[in-house]
């Protein structure tokens, strides 16, 4: 046997059972330690997870919600730490947030839908407007193919109006003022929305109660109402929350000019370089055109394609407005 081959052997062993012996007897020393030692160094470790303070009640469409009851407490304490700790998405909400409330506020005003309605698109579709559920529900509103219809919007081949922000949000309007004739409370509409105007009813008559918050449902709908309050909340007060956003994080809303369609585009793509912009940029602002050309039906309908001013395409952090002071720390 080679003598060097051995004494690198040997060595090899060595070095082996000595970083053994000494992960041993760490984890020995460490486990031996007394436990207000481990809590000691546990507090001293940065960024730790700290579960969110639930307050004794939230406001919600002017109602004080109370949280003193313990389903109610743990209800609400579920979603406000979901959304706290789901930064980058929670994040995000009030990124966009500043980009389509401006749009869905004054809508929902002229309808009167209380405001805090806006925080049903933020959990129906996390403010993306080309949001498509698994169950095919779209749009920022999340409406299903045949309620939308039923609430006047166009679905067709090249047109589905649930992707068309202001259309969308209107006829969310009449669903939810309709829903507010059948109960006389926002709770309630807010829960129907999720399972619909039916289920509700009929569990109401059911289960012999007449508030959401005292159904027992599926959990997506029993949740639903916790979630629209408990992003509210953050919204409200995002720096509480650990959400720290200047001005020129926030994106921009996006100024544009309409132009009315009576005729067929048979290529948007060369429609789109007349009005100065790609193809890419024009189904962007016009996602409810969901092919590459459109045909005017029989009765002769006007459409609107919205065209962004060139101004507003380009990021200029000292011309975006902030819609809302809270959200932001300058």
């Amino acid at each position: 046997m080679d003598k060097s081959h051995s004494f690198d052997y040997k060595n090899g062993v060595i070095i082996v059972l000595t970083v053994v012996t000494t992960v041993l007897l760490t984890f020995f020393l460490i486990g031996s330690k007394d436990p207000g030692d481990v809590n000691e160094r546990r507090n001293s470790v940065p960024n730790q997870t700290i579960s969110v303070p639930v307050p004794s009640f939230v406001k919600f469409c002017d109602l004080n919600i109370n949280l003193d009851r313990l389903d109610m407490r743990e209800r609400f304490d579920r979603e406000i730490n979901v959304f706290t700790y789901f930064h980058s998405t929670t994040l995000m909400y009030i990124k966009k947030a500043n980009r389509y409330f401006p749009i869905i506020e004054p809508i929902l005003q002229k309808n009167g839908i209380p405001d805090d309605f806006k925080y049903l698109c933020v959990i129906e579709s996390n403010l993306d407007t080309r949001a498509l559920s698994p169950a095919k529900a779209a749009g920022l509103w999340q409406f299903m193919e045949s309620t939308a219809r039923d609430y006047g919007l166009e679905i067709r081949d090249e047109v589905d109006e649930r992707y068309h922000i202001e259309k969308a949000t209107e006829a969310a309007c009449r669903y939810l003022n309709d829903s507010y004739y059948r109960y006389g409370d926002w709770v309630n509409v807010a829960a129907s929305y999720n399972a619909g105007i039916a289920k509700i009813s009929s569990e109401m008559v059911k289960q012999q109660v007449d508030n959401a918050f005292d159904l027992l449902l599926v959990s997506e709908t029993s949740r639903y109402v916790f979630r629209l309050m408990a992003i509210k909340e953050i919204f409200q007060n995002p720096q509480k929350y650990g959400f720290i956003l200047k001005r020129e994080n926030l994106y921009p809303p996006v100024k544009v000019d309409y132009v009315d369609v009576t005729s067929g585009i048979f290529d948007f793509a060369s429609f789109a370089k007349d009005y100065g912009i790609n193809y890419m940029i024009l189904k962007e602002y016009n996602v409810w055109l969901r092919d590459n050309k459109l045909m005017i039906p029989r009765d002769g309908r006007t459409y609107q394609i919205a065209i962004p001013r060139q101004s507003d395409l380009y990021y200029d952090k000292n011309h975006i407005q902030v819609h809302n002071k809270d959200w932001v720390i300058d």
